[in-house]
């Protein structure tokens, strides 16, 4: 960042900013993220007790059960979908021409699928989380791209933001457009800002006749920006007489004068989703088309978050469920040595690794879903888990598909069946799952957001303590309120039902598995509160300890589903029994290395390496390649104006 003459902030990769968003610190950065959390905790959550060393499985047993009424109108419409998607969607078309047909979606519209997460009375289906992610499933095993549009559609889009904060009137005016087809994107990413929403550059400045905002700046990676045409568009309000000000939600028409869809963006996988750079120049927005009010885009986007992420997740366990089919029936049919290729160990144990990490998916999928349709929950850290878990599992069983596939796993489908060979889209797979680490909340910002909500009790009580900024009255108030809550809590982690070796009899040979969960929740929680104490306001850097602090917890609460769920489920399913305690095993083993790597790593000596390569000392060993041209920013530059690009943005032709 470098100041020009008249003070005006400029970015080195992103052209101008706007005062507001200039010179951000990186307190003040941290300040504004801590400004959007939800900061009360007036609901019951299992993650959270679960982070504190409270193994509160009343919170999650018995397993929680959709409504009859709900299921069966559901099933009507994914018994609908179903018939669709196998005869109208041609997934290795969308691939190969990077485009879903303007067909395909308006026959989408006709079943109501962009309306799944709508109440009826807007149109809508008003599916449950648990229907909807279900229908994000089976949609994305044909189509991973038609999946992604329709979960940015309403899990992130205009529909989840107005049915959580927006007025009678914005429903009225919006949702039904919305149900009956029309796409919606949700633009906060620019060219210079990703997760420090600090720097936001769009600015939204108030017209003199007090009749609404104009909007002016540039939205990278809208995922179904060339198609919306209406948007979720996150834009800083100047403060003024009269205007609080700061990062405000607006839905904008996506075909007002002014908005110009400059490219369509192209990815690794994903080929045909519509994603775009959208330039804002002068765009006139009534003011009743504001969300929630100035000043709170942010904590919008964030609440949203917490049951829109539960999409992504649902499109994981698609993927798990479609690759141990594949890697089922490749390993059964393939023989090698004279016998089953899965017969041999080396490709055993990535069979049970697919089959029970996909159970492990589900469950804690489902049981986020109907806890989020039981709004008695906060559901914030749950649903932050598991798609911090899917994604990075997803990744690994593709990743051990293209493994059991061999040369075939890295092969096109299209070159499969040019030789007659059954068609499976392996390497496809492997690509359209890669953006799931990072869409919605990179694994390593999931870390961060959840490790922050882990310790929450902590600061809530202590914070005052470690804080530069805290005057002696509220240290010592806050050393007061910290010594009453420790002196309670601390013992509570010395003993638990985990060491009664009889606890838990009820889930029978599940039963050690909880045990287990009860002990190892509480050592995290003692060995958070020794970090704590060790680092104290430091803490916040140790972003290797908290990720793994973060691992743990995931595991954890991974276990506790499968365990609560394959109880259930014994009656009707009993093999899953058998599947829970697979995973079970397994996630033990990861967890003791988890554990084992909070206090034995290398995080100091690479944080220290790190400083060194950043610096150059390496350098030489980069010698003797040819290096990618440096001719260009790393970062494109962009100006304020108009735009100078053809708008290349793409209308789905309304049916007559």
């Amino acid at each position: 960042m470098t100041t020009t003459q008249d003070s005006t902030p400029v970015s080195d990769g992103a052209g101008p900013l706007p005062k507001e968003a200039g010179q951000v610190s990186e307190k003040e950065a941290r300040q504004v993220a801590e400004a959007a959390r939800e900061a009360a905790w007036d609901r019951p959550s299992f993650g959270k007790e679960l982070f504190l060393g409270r193994f509160r499985l009343g919170l999650i047993n018995p397993w929680p059960h959709s409504d009859p009424a709900d299921d069966a109108r559901a099933e009507e419409f994914l018994t609908a979908l179903r018939a669709f998607l196998d005869s109208e969607v041609d997934g290795p078309a969308i691939e190969r021409d990077a485009r879903i047909p303007d067909e395909v979606l308006l026959g989408l519209a006709r079943l109501g699928a962009f309306g799944m997460k709508i109440d009826r009375k807007y149109g809508g289906l008003g599916l449950s989380n648990l229907h909807y992610c279900r229908a994000l499933m089976l949609v994305g095993s044909v189509s991973p791209a038609i999946s992604a549009l329709l979960s940015a559609h309403q899990s992130i889009g205009v529909p989840q933001p107005l049915k959580m904060f927006g007025t009678a009137e914005q429903k009225e005016t919006f949702l039904p457009r919305l149900a009956g087809g029309e796409v919606s994107a949700f633009l906060l990413t620019e060219p210079d800002v990703g997760s420090d929403p600090a720097r936001l550059a769009t600015v939204a400045t108030p017209t003199e006749d007090g009749t609404g905002y104009r909007l002016n700046g540039v939205k990278l990676w809208a995922t179904n920006g060339t198609l919306a045409t209406l948007l979720v568009v996150m834009a800083r309000v100047p403060a003024a007489e009269g205007h609080r000000g700061g990062i405000t939600a607006f839905v904008v028409d996506g075909d007002a004068e002014g908005i110009t869809v400059e490219r369509r963006n192209a990815f690794v996988g994903l080929r045909g989703l519509e994603n775009s750079l959208t330039r804002f120049h002068d765009v006139f927005v009534p003011k009743e088309n504001v969300i929630g009010g100035e000043g709170k885009g942010l904590k919008i986007a964030l609440t949203t978050l917490n049951t829109g992420r539960l999409s992504l997740p649902a499109m994981c366990v698609g993927a798990g469920k479609w690759s141990l089919n594949v890697a089922r029936e490749w390993a059964a049919d393939r023989v090698q040595w004279g016998r089953p290729v899965g017969e041999h160990e080396a490709v055993a144990k990535k069979l049970a690794f697919i089959a029970a990490t996909t159970y492990g998916m589900e469950s804690m999928l489902d049981l986020c879903c109907l806890l989020a349709d039981d709004d008695r929950n906060d559901i914030r850290i749950e649903a932050a888990l598991v798609k911090l878990y899917a994604s990075e599992m997803a990744w690994q069983i593709a990743d051990e598909l293209i493994q059991i596939r061999g040369g075939r796993g890295y092969e096109t489908a299209e070159s499969l069946a040019a030789r007659g060979e059954r068609p499976v889209e392996v390497e496809q797979i492997l690509r359209d799952l890669r953006i799931n680490r990072i869409f919605e909340g990179s694994t390593e910002i999931m870390h961060l957001l959840i490790a922050r909500e882990a310790v929450d009790a902590h600061l809530s009580v202590a914070g005052d303590i470690i804080d530069p900024d805290a005057g002696l009255g509220r240290k010592a108030k806050a050393g007061a309120r910290a010594g009453a809550f420790y002196a309670k809590w601390l013992p509570t982690l010395a003993v638990g039902k985990g060491q009664t070796p009889g606890a838990f009899a009820e889930f029978g040979p599940l039963a050690g598995h909880l045990r287990h969960v009860e002990r190892t929740s509480r050592k995290l929680a003692r060995s958070t509160f020794y970090a704590m104490s060790r680092w104290q306001g430091k803490m916040e850097r140790k972003q290797a300890f908290l990720g793994r602090v973060v691992d743990i917890g995931a595991e954890l609460f991974a276990m506790s589903a499968v365990c609560v769920r394959a109880t259930a489920e014994r009656d009707t399913h009993p093999e899953n029994v058998e599947l829970a305690d697979l995973f079970c095993r397994q996630a033990r083993i990861r967890t003791d290395q988890l554990l084992a790597g909070l206090w034995e790593n290398t995080d100091s000596v690479d944080v220290a390496a790190a400083k060194r390569i950043l610096a150059g000392r390496y350098a030489a060993l980069e010698a003797g390649v040819v290096t990618p041209p440096a001719d260009l920013p790393w970062v494109a530059r962009w100006e304020p104006g108009p735009s100078t690009a053809q708008d290349v943005r793409r209308r789905i032709p309304r049916p007559e």
